[in-house]
């Protein structure tokens, strides 16, 4: 099962510099790490707690198959 994950800086003083956002807009998800690895292990992390949580809830995962990204100049 392939997931799309979004990797995004963090442009704020909130979290330690060099950390991104992981954002899994298939499960409506965020998450963040240190740095592109560790954001990634993060999101790893985190979608399988939610698949074991689904199946746990004998709840059916269906996922888009289909995703775009586009940007939009302002």
């Amino acid at each position: 099962m392939n997931i799309p994950v979004l990797y995004e800086k963090i442009n704020d003083q909130s979290l330690p510099e060099g950390s991104f956002y992981a954002h899994i807009p298939a499960l409506n998800l965020t998450t963040h790490g240190l740095g592109i690895e560790g954001a990634k292990s993060d999101a790893s992390d985190l979608i399988k707690l939610w698949l074991d949580e689904k199946k746990a809830n004998n709840e059916s995962v269906n996922l888009n198959e289909e995703y775009l990204f586009s940007t939009i100049e302002m």
